[in-house]
């Protein structure tokens, strides 16, 4: 497709209007990084905003000169509040969420604080490639028995529920996913596998780093009992930094594992040796002795700024973006991987020349805007399969002219 033809298609394309109530034109302001160049990979990692780089310049300022005018530190008050505005994002209480720095770390830290042996654990291979070593490892342990759901390859990449079905017995311990799939944004059919899981007597871990701040979340009507995210991506906040959550119902069977100041009160006095008085609630996870509180004051800044322009808006401004590429991009030949009706902002697509892609892109952009990637599965066969393709993943600060360039360079 040549620049005329991409421009008469593309104005041929009705494009659905921002949602009412939100200058996305000023969103866009917020983010300077988009000043300098386009970027449509926030499943990679998310620019930050001036909110959080002036929250941060306040606690730096504390930390370099103390307390004074416009300077500021992370405020148990503030950590409250930080808890409450992500429980209130994905439907949980406060008393539910603790602080950790990774989803890597919230996801082992459910595992340690198990009873795994004598039993199975689930997954499916649209899942995390972090998860999928943790669990591989424990295998090779001899710790756990783990089968693996393969995707059906048959046009978009999707999980069945008969698949899983099929997984997931009386002896499954645990049945851990990713909400939303990094590979293809593909969202999980989670409350469908939670009642299979439930019913069999075992839990539901969700990776939900690629959903939470993305998409609406209700962790307890989607019948997840633990999940974690790191804050880094679409809660719009800085590495090393993120949230566990537990339900309350099952904080006594998900045991704490490790031992850390923050898990008693009062931890700067001395205390008997032999008795200390514990913390409430989630909080029992939070084992290290200290968290970022930059990460902290930067995610308190970053989660006030989705709840202002609202998740229901959020995701109604990245649908009018995706859904362009998912039509534009298969006549282009790229096929789909992430089905037209998922409601996530992570779209995927095959490419059948890769290092054509590539170089169209350098050649566009000279620079990094979207993710290539290669993808390695295992056959049931035990054969491995690489694919190629490319993932996609627009958030607040794009509009449609950041799609012009991307269609218009891979044409």
């Amino acid at each position: 497709m040549n620049r005329r033809g991409f421009l008469q298609s593309a104005a041929g394309l009705a494009i659905p209007a921002a949602p009412a109530g939100v200058d996305w034109t000023k969103v866009r302001e917020d983010f300077p990084w988009l000043k300098r160049k386009v970027w449509l990979t926030a499943a990679d990692y998310h620019p930050l905003g001036i909110h959080s780089l002036r929250a941060a310049e306040r606690y730096l300022a504390y930390r370099t000169y103390g307390p004074g005018e416009g300077r500021d530190r992370y405020t148990n008050e503030q950590q409250r509040e930080t808890k409450e505005l992500f429980g209130r994002l994905i439907g949980a209480k406060p008393a539910e969420i603790a602080f950790v720095q990774s989803t890597t770390e919230a996801e082992n830290l459910v595992v340690s604080g198990m009873d795994l042996t004598k039993g199975n654990v689930v997954i499916d291979d649209l899942h995390y490639q972090a998860s999928k070593f943790l669990y591989h490892m424990l295998q090779k342990e001899g710790r756990i028995e783990l089968r693996v759901v393969r995707h059906r390859r048959q046009g978009f990449w999707t999980i069945d529920r008969r698949d899983m079905e099929k997984a997931i017995d009386r002896n499954t311990k645990l049945v851990s996913l990713a909400l939303v799939s990094n590979i293809n944004g593909y969202l999980h059919d989670v409350k469908a596998t939670a009642e299979l899981a439930h019913a069999r007597g075992a839990l539901v871990y969700g990776d939900i780093i690629q959903g939470a701040g993305a998409i609406p979340i209700d962790v307890r009507a989607m019948g997840i009992d633990c999940a974690g995210c790191g804050a880094y991506k679409w809660l719009m906040g800085d590495m090393g930094f993120g949230f566990l959550y537990v339900r309350e119902d099952v904080q006594e069977r998900v045991r704490r594992s490790r031992y850390g100041v923050r898990q008693y009160t009062s931890p700067t006095r001395a205390q008997s040796d032999s008795k200390f008085d514990l913390v409430p609630g989630a909080a029992r996870y939070e084992a290290s002795g200290s968290i970022s509180n930059c990460g902290g004051v930067i995610a308190h800044a970053a989660l006030k700024y989705i709840h202002q322009l609202g998740i229901d808006n959020i995701r109604a401004h990245a649908k009018t973006l995706t859904d362009r590429l998912q039509k534009e991009l298969p006549r282009m030949g790229y096929p789909a991987l992430t089905p037209p009706d998922n409601p996530t902002p992570i779209v995927s697509f095959l490419t059948s020349n890769y290092k054509g892609t590539a170089a169209k892109l350098d050649r566009a952009f000279g620079e990094t805007v979207i993710a290539l990637r290669r993808w390695e599965f295992t056959e049931e066969s035990g054969e491995v399969k690489i694919v190629e393709g490319m993932r996609i993943s627009p958030s607040v600060y794009n509009h449609q002219g950041d799609g012009d360039k991307l269609l218009e360079a891979l044409g």
